[in-house]
């Protein structure tokens, strides 16, 4: 385990570094070569469109059609798949061995084990949520489907996203006006964690 975590911040750390040095290239060309900077800016300031592509997507699918006429036999499925899990959660599952497999270090250890024991009750609730359903789709699969009705919510997003969607050049407009001394200000910063990264590099 640390291994990976030494694995993962030497890879932070030069990602920071060739981060550090685009910085630095960005700023130079923002204070000495204007037109080019544009020119970059206007290649890589694109609008796609994938509203047709994902508009697949915004479709209702039903197919509640088709459990309810195999009410029966998903029904069945449905219980016999919640008294295993339950099975498993009371009887099988031991928290501190199935934390122990995924942290090695005892520092953490009753955290984990409280996290896991949250996500173990999580799962005996959700599968006596699957019992109930499950018993009522057997024997009851009129009722069923108008708990689902009841339940079946529309949540309009549309006005979300299409915030998001909207262009904004303001940036852009704002640094090309003072190149000199926004270039100025990314090439300290630039400068300060390229210095950072090698001195972590290093060490």
């Amino acid at each position: 385990m640390h291994i990976i975590q030494q694995i993962g911040l030497q890879a932070v750390e030069i990602l920071t570094l060739v981060f550090g040095i685009l910085g630095v290239t960005f700023s130079l060309l923002l204070m000495y070569s204007l037109n080019l900077t544009k020119s970059i800016s206007a290649v890589f300031n694109r609008h796609v469109d994938i509203d047709d592509k994902m508009s697949y997507l915004n479709k209702d699918v039903q197919i509640d059609s088709y459990f309810y006429s195999h009410n029966m036999l998903f029904g069945t499925c449905l219980v016999a798949g919640s008294i295993f899990s339950l099975i498993f959660f009371f009887f099988k599952l031991d928290v501190s061995s199935f934390a122990n497999i995924f942290f090695v270090s005892n520092r953490h250890l009753s955290t984990n084990e409280m996290i896991f024991s949250a996500v173990s009750w999580i799962g005996k609730v959700a599968c006596f949520f699957g019992l109930f359903f499950g018993t009522m789709l057997f024997f009851a699969p009129n009722k069923m489907r108008h708990i689902e009705t009841k339940l079946n919510s529309w949540f309009e997003t549309r006005h979300l996203f299409e915030k998001l969607d909207n262009s904004d050049r303001d940036l852009d407009t704002i640094l090309f006006r003072r190149p000199m001394f926004f270039g100025a200000i990314g090439l300290i910063v630039s400068l300060f964690i390229i210095i950072l990264s090698i001195l972590n590099l290093l060490s």
